[in-house]
């Protein structure tokens, strides 16, 4: 977003087009709104809509979203999973600022750094708007504003950038801006505790290898991983994992390491599959959770099995119709007779992708009907659930 299409959204006329037409769908307001800025304000209606689920606060505030921030921004479900609290938290990576209004209900005060100015003016314009009076916002990038910041701090926070100046992702952390690992001396010397947030797909043990001792938090929500959060500084003494469904659970995991105890694999005996849920296997602790609440695990991020049903949030638990031994013909055979022409693949451990396996199967992915796919000890098993 540019600084005059900030000035026009900031423009009183303009606010009130974009709230007597919030309703409209915005590719009609882009084609029929008599104004010259209808579509300035027509893709403000789009984001605002999306916002509706993504983030309701600043959808019922009528904020200001400009879409690259927007896109790049924490839901306001993964945001609230935030526990910390204290006198001052500092958010290096400001943004459209959903972390720091999540950080500002837990803290007094938040200072939020934004180094592009037009996001800063407009960070703070949306903060009154949500009525996060506690919240200041500093245009600086972190490294200018760490070098002159006197004083400590509850928490620093940050997520850094992952694109490069020409839109191409990063990948190696210190190629990401701010330059976390270049910066942890003097982020050490300004709070006891960091917690810093990195892409989804991450490398836990890299993580680990960077920071140890550290606590990492993986956050998902409909299945899908929406966060990895690691914690550092002096106050962290150990190595704890953290896996958070929102709005559900949270879990503490101290990792053991889980090994194959080379217990017997009793198919004909278990009536329930289990499956941890993605923040727990992101977190790497899948099997350490589920030891002592299964009867069998096939391997740190596999399946495992059970005798008797399971209620646990974190755990997917499906009853079983049978367990045999893989053989895609014969279940080709099987579906076909059935008249099923539709099934949802799902595998752990297994060879093959999903759509090898449909295509196998002789099926479209999808349906009602499901059957799962694993390896244990080298023999492979298709499981027919209920």
């Amino acid at each position: 977003m540019t600084q005059q299409e900030l000035d026009i959204l900031l423009d009183p006329s303009i606010r009130t087009l974009v709230e007597q037409n919030i309703d409209r769908p915005a590719t009609e307001v882009a084609l029929r709104l008599n104004s010259p800025h209808r579509a300035l304000i027509a893709t403000q209606i789009k984001y605002l809509s999306r916002a509706r689920t993504k983030l309701p606060s600043y959808y019922a505030a009528h904020c200001i979203l400009p879409d690259l921030a927007f896109e790049q921004s924490s839901s306001e479900a993964a945001a609230a999973t935030k526990r910390h609290s204290g006198e001052l938290a500092i958010d290096l990576t400001c943004g459209l600022g959903v972390d720091s209004l999540y950080l500002s209900k837990r803290f007094d005060r938040v200072v939020s750094i934004e180094r592009n100015p037009v996001l800063a003016r407009l960070a703070e314009e949306n903060f009154r708007r949500l009525g996060a009076g506690n919240i200041e916002v500093v245009c600086s990038s972190a490294e200018e504003f760490l070098a002159r910041f006197e004083g400590k701090a509850d928490l620093i926070y940050a997520d850094p950038d992952r694109r490069s100046s020409d839109g191409r992702k990063l990948v190696l952390l210190e190629e990401c801006s701010p330059n976390v690992l270049a910066l942890r001396e003097r982020l050490e010397s300004i709070t006891p505790r960091i917690v810093l947030k990195l892409s989804p797909m991450f490398d836990t043990t890299e993580a680990v290898r960077l920071f140890e001792p550290c606590e990492i938090e993986a956050v998902s929500d409909a299945g899908e991983c929406k966060e990895l959060v690691v914690e550092f500084g002096c106050e962290v003494k150990r190595n704890l994992r953290r896996a958070t469904i929102t709005s559900a659970a949270s879990v503490e995991v101290e990792p053991a390491g889980w090994y194959d105890d080379g217990q017997e694999f009793r198919a004909e005996e278990y009536r329930y599959l289990v499956a941890s849920d993605v923040a727990l296997r992101k977190a790497g602790v899948a099997a350490d959770y589920m030891v002592g609440k299964v009867d069998f695990i096939t391997s740190p991020n596999g399946y495992a099995f059970t005798r008797e049903p399971i209620n646990d949030a974190m755990l997917k638990c499906r009853e079983i119709e049978c367990i045999e031994p893989f053989d895609p013909k014969a279940l080709r055979r099987r579906l076909k007779q059935q008249g099923i022409k539709r099934a949802d693949i799902l595998k752990r451990d297994f060879r093959m992708s999903s759509a090898e396996l449909a295509r196998a199967l002789g099926v479209s992915e999808g349906g009602s009907h499901s059957i799962a796919f694993t390896e244990v000890r080298g023999t492979r098993w298709q499981i027919i659930l209920k």
